[in-house]
């Protein structure tokens, strides 16, 4: 398994959050997704929320990513009472990292596209899932088996 390429963001309180933070103490489900308040990104992360027991349940924290700007993540966490972090990729250089960046999407350069990851304990990529379709879903049931392997 590859190492996942670590990062740092911002969250809806403008505090710093790293994939190294949880290195030898949780999994991490990254949720790659192009905007907040667009159908199929509220549909997924409410479902996430909805779920977000069984994450727990996996030792796994979920961090939910956009190139929207903290202050919009803060809006659409508060409206929608989602229970997880959502972290600012306002650069692009995360997503672009994890190869989840489209060039071209409805005409806006640079959005992320809809993709998620799983990072074992230790780092390492244990699943991933890039959707070039963003009206699709991931495959959310094959995170989870992923997970209660690990």
């Amino acid at each position: 398994m590859e190492t996942a390429p670590d990062f740092t963001l911002k969250n809806t309180r403008n505090e710093d959050v790293s994939l190294s933070d949880f290195k030898g103490e949780r999994n991490v489900v990254l949720l790659f997704f192009p905007l907040a308040f667009s159908g199929v990104c509220t549909k997924e992360l409410c479902s996430t929320r909805d779920n977000l027991k069984i994450y727990n349940s996996l030792d796994a924290e979920v961090l939910a990513i956009s190139i929207d700007s903290f202050f919009t993540l803060k809006a659409f966490k508060e409206a929608h009472n989602l229970n997880f972090s959502l972290l600012s990729d306002f650069n692009k250089e995360v997503s672009a990292k994890y190869d989840s960046l489209y060039d071209n999407y409805f005409g806006m350069k640079g959005v992320s596209k809809r993709s998620v990851f799983v990072i074992d304990k230790e780092g390492r990529v244990a699943h991933r899932e890039i959707l070039e379709d963003s009206g699709k879903m991931p495959n959310l049931s094959k995170v989870q088996e992923v997970l209660a392997d690990l």
